[in-house]
């Protein structure tokens, strides 16, 4: 295959709601490149995106694919994005590295949930945008009312390049206002015959002509002076104005289409590779420096993986975009997030399961290497001559839903944990911790769907039976008041025996306080504690009571405590321990004897400090459709969430609120229930904050039970 220059490029992703067409889109694409000659069907399950078992079982996509075709003397590369929600980290990657999304909308159902959830992404990267209205050739098609709803939720910018003449089962024939002419195409789609507008289209097609004409003059002072100097724009004129624009985002082209029958793809693809912007053109990436980085062969050699995908029979496969030079085979290059050498073993040309081996790759465009040693979504590759340049990192969205996770089988453990780990390379919105503090292992996603798509991996293809459990929940214990107690350990079984007696007086510690102990302090340990507050541990030690040998010990079987909270196993948290007296035996005291007396000391006098449990508070935003707002609001507060504020987006509200963390599980299946897929939410951690006493005695009542069975 040639090599193809930075002005030669065209990197699209086809994004848009689950069944819009996006992957019937893509195969007619190929086909009119001729890089396939047959076109294959979600329905046949042959269609070069749709590959993967579980996307051949499910007929959606799962995962983006990233493809390429030759058209017009350019090379267009194309992502193909997933539909649904749950698996937004593939578009949003995508959206990184491509300089256009083709949007597709269905024509039956207008503007859907899975429409607006892409172009709020969009928005985020200022991405250019193409509009598709396809399946136009379906019985309940409906074209200006689609127009009519993408206008509404989008703007004025929203502007017709086409529009169909006998939408539904007949759709044969476009009015194409570029051209000013009807496309017209036969029974099998492909090359259209160009006819002349029908007298009876020809007011309608005027009409948007100029409407498309001054839409394309505002994208430049020039033009407009032109507009209205000549009152219409020349074809180049016109030509320069749309590109301008697309990039600005003045102006978001309709096109029509059944991707289906292959109605509309050409011409898509002629006005991609003549008006919408190559690498070159578009707006400079910024690096973490605050440089500007634009696509140019002339500089020295920079790329960014947007994509890790593992192969059967090839192993890992590094998708990445070039921004400065030319990538050759055996390249050496510099990680700029590890310092660590990459080199490049080979460089492919990827559609789907095809592959094509080429020696080089210029600025702007996209291919794929194996075998790299220690690169992650989202690192820059660059020469030696510019190593310290890292491309701003893709900010995926933040995980949704949290499942404990654990192999039935418990011989498979660490097998499950190798497999999450690389599931995570390849998915970053797949997260994957051990928490000790929960003794589970937690996987977080962007919904159920992901996590049951991840469940449905590890026991299909790698033979691992897994279970979800709500996973626990990180309470924090603490104190009201000060209170004192002693323990004294004493054994003796024949020879050396055990002794120590430690008296203490606890206190609760806020951040500033000044100490007034009634006790003299002769040295003070301010230890903060990893999950947050601190423990002080004071020394009021007169008179050798216990000696400053044991002191250590003490505080140690203090912290076993600590991290074992008295009253559910949690972590404690900001208190301030005095060790004022205790006893010693010249014989029979060492180190576990004070270890076991300073900690059954703390769990005496913690119970009778007035305990209280902390729960995790998490800050909430809802977006949700106005005449879904009540509904929303009822269930918030049947989670106990206090409404901190609203605000609005569109045609969506946005609910803010403080939600306990106890309260949000399964929120994500909650949610999608009541706004019917349309609601979507964030959540970030917030603060600790004490548990109402009805709920701090069922935690404390469920303890006590768990303690009694493991006895």
């Amino acid at each position: 295959m040639k090599v193809y220059k930075t002005s030669e490029v065209r990197n699209i992703a086809l994004i848009g709601g689950a069944k819009s067409g996006k992957t019937t889109t893509a195969e007619a694409m190929l086909f009119e490149g001729g890089l396939i000659n047959r076109r294959g069907t979600i329905e046949d399950k042959n269609t070069v995106s749709d590959y993967r078992e579980i996307e051949l079982e499910r007929q959606n996509s799962v995962s983006s694919t990233v493809m390429y075709t030759e058209f017009k003397g350019k090379k267009i590369n194309i992502i193909d994005t997933p539909g649904f929600d749950d698996f937004i980290g593939e578009t949003v990657a995508a959206l990184h590295v491509v300089d256009t999304a083709v949007m597709l909308v269905n024509a039956q159902n207008g503007v859907e949930v899975g429409t607006e959830i892409t172009w709020r992404q969009t928005n985020k990267k200022q991405t250019p945008v193409i509009v598709a209205v396809n399946q136009l050739e379906h019985e309940k098609a409906n074209f200006e009312e689609t127009v009519r709803q993408l206008k509404t939720q989008f703007g004025g910018n929203i502007t017709v390049m086409q529009y169909p003449v006998n939408e539904g089962h007949s759709f044969n024939s476009i009015i194409d206002l570029l051209q000013m002419k009807m496309l017209k195409y036969p029974d099998g789609g492909g090359k259209p015959e160009v006819l002349d507008i029908p007298a009876g289209e020809m007011a309608k097609a005027e009409k948007l002509q100029g409407e498309l004409i001054e839409k394309a003059a505002e994208s430049d002072e020039s033009l407009m002076e032109a507009f209205f100097e000549n009152g219409s724009l020349t074809e180049e004129q016109l030509e320069n104005g749309l590109k301008s624009g697309i990039i600005s985002r003045g102006l978001f082209p309709v096109f029509c289409l059944s991707a289906k029958h292959n109605k509309g793809v050409g011409r898509l693809m002629e006005f991609i590779c003549s008006s919408a912007p190559a690498p070159d053109e578009m707006p400079a990436v910024k690096t973490v420096g605050g440089k500007d980085l634009k696509c140019n062969a002339a500089d020295p050699a920079c790329l960014r993986i947007f994509k890790i995908s593992i192969e059967e029979h090839l192993g890992e496969i590094a998708f990445f975009k070039v921004y400065g030079g030319e990538i050759t085979e055996a390249m050496d290059l510099v990680n700029s997030a590890n310092s660590g050498k990459e080199r490049i073993p080979q460089l492919l040309l990827v559609a789907g399961k095809k592959r094509e081996k080429i020696e080089k790759v210029c600025a702007g465009d996209i291919a794929a290497t194996i075998k790299l040693k220690s690169t992650r979504t989202g690192d820059t590759l660059n020469s030696a001559k510019n190593a310290d340049d890292v491309i701003v990192p893709i900010a995926f969205p933040a995980p949704k839903i949290s499942m404990a996770i654990k192999a039935k089988n418990s011989g498979d453990d660490e097998k499950l944990g190798a497999r999450l780990n690389e599931m995570h390379k390849v998915d970053q919105t797949l997260l994957v911790e051990y928490s000790k503090e929960l003794k589970q292992v937690i996987i977080k996603g962007q919904g159920e769907l992901h996590l049951n798509i991840a469940k449905w991996h590890l026991e299909h293809l790698d033979k691992i039976a897994v279970d979800f459990i709500a996973p626990k929940i990180p309470y924090r214990e603490t104190i009201t008041k000060s209170a004192k107690a002693m323990y004294r350990h004493k054994k003796q079984s024949g020879g050396a025996g055990q002794f120590g007696e430690v008296h203490m007086m606890i206190e609760p510690y806020t951040e500033g306080m000044k100490f007034q102990s009634e006790f003299p302090v002769r040295g003070t340990d301010e230890q903060p504690l990893p999950w947050g507050g601190k423990l002080v541990y004071n020394n009021c030690i007169v008179g050798g009571a216990i000696d400053a040998r044991f002191m250590p010990a003490i505080l140690k079987g203090i912290m076993e405590k600590i991290e074992e909270g008295p009253l559910t196993g949690s972590y404690a948290r900001d208190i301030v321990v005095n060790i004022y007296d205790g006893k010693m035996h010249p014989v029979d005291s060492n180190e576990l004897a004070f270890k076991l007396a300073g900690r059954n000391a703390f769990k005496e006098a913690f119970k009778n400090a007035g305990p209280k449990i902390l729960e995790p508070i998490y800050d909430v935003e809802v977006m949700v459709p106005a005449d879904r707002m009540g509904d929303i609001m009822t269930d918030l507060q049947g989670r106990r969430a206090i409404i901190m504020g609203m605000d609005s987006e569109g045609n969506y509200q946005i609910i803010k609120a403080k939600v306990p963390l106890a309260e949000m599980n399964r929120y994500s299946t909650a949610l999608s229930s009541l706004t019917s897929g349309s609601g979507t939410y964030s959540l970030a951690f917030a603060e600790y904050a004490q548990v109402p006493p009805d709920v701090q005695t069922a935690l404390l009542k469920a303890y006590e039970e768990q303690e009694k069975e493991e006895e």
